[in-house]
């Protein structure tokens, strides 16, 4: 187990908002400290998720909260009402996702479109706000990557890629990041994806409440571990090497030290530019 005061790992993708977190969550980000988790990326799926996240981090400061619109929500104007929710507390927000396309629930090529236009739109967002943007795409990875060049995306974290290396391969040459969850021990696919990505593109998540090592299980942060385990058996370094060059690779994603600010006892802080 590694000591929390000596080691610095940050999930970058959590529902920590989510319900099934209402009755313990301070005993499960407690326990998230002991094994080194220093901050935990809180995402949202909906407006809802959003203005919980902002107001969990007043309570809880390792959390970095972000929003985001979950691609199965295939509507225009909830998204027009979270992009100006997102440019109104920018200076508090870490990230914004999850967001992106998802082509195994949607397969309708009309509401695709309207999923591709949403996604759009969050790029862009990202591009004028020069926020990190964490992306799903389930079964369809490539065309997330390929909109994410289209439009010139930066700061990029595709979370849980599901895809093959060869697909993430553009998104690596582009300075992108990939982020494993706990569920690599079960599975093939994310095994071979760290064996063939370098590790200057890799972080580490967890995506409580699933992809935990057993599916059948709630996940939390403190089974980043076994993520970080498993990267380091499979690229065949130490864990303290994988642990700092993945905090390195964190750190430049979300530029922490420029946000310190986001964190204050107000629910209503002022924004200020950086």
């Amino acid at each position: 187990m590694l000591s929390g005061s000596a080691y610095k790992i940050i999930d970058t993708h959590a529902h920590i908002c989510d319900p099934c977190f209402d009755p313990d969550r301070t005993e499960v980000i407690e326990r998230a400290h002991a094994v080194g988790v220093t901050a935990i990326v809180a995402v949202g799926e909906d407006l809802s998720d959003a203005r919980k996240n902002l107001e969990l981090a007043v309570r809880y400061p390792e959390l970095w909260p972000a929003a985001g619109l979950f691609p199965s929500y295939l509507d225009i104007q909830q998204a027009e009402s979270l992009i100006s929710f997102i440019r109104r507390e920018r200076c508090r927000l870490y990230a914004i996702g999850e967001v992106g396309l998802d082509y195994w629930i949607v397969k309708d090529g009309l509401q695709r479109g309207i999923q591709r236009e949403i996604f759009s739109a969050f790029i862009d967002l990202s591009l004028e706000l020069d926020l990190p943007i964490n992306v799903h795409s389930r079964s369809a990875g490539r065309h997330a990557i390929s909109l994410l060049l289209g439009r010139g995306a930066k700061r990029v974290q595709l979370h849980a890629f599901d895809g093959k290396a060869s697909a993430a391969m553009p998104a690596v040459e582009a300075g992108y990041f990939f982020s494993i969850p706990p569920s690599i021990v079960r599975s093939r696919q994310k095994q071979k994806l760290v064996r063939q990505l370098p590790i200057s593109c890799l972080l580490l998540e967890t995506d409580s409440p699933v992809l935990g090592p057993l599916p059948e299980k709630r996940n939390e942060p403190a089974n980043i571990t076994i993520a970080l385990d498993s990267i380091a058996q499979i690229k065949g370094l130490g864990k303290i090497e994988v642990m700092e060059a993945l905090f390195e690779n964190t750190r430049r994603l979300f530029r922490p030290q420029r946000t310190r600010y986001r964190h204050s006892n107000s629910l209503h802080a002022p924004c200020r530019s950086v």
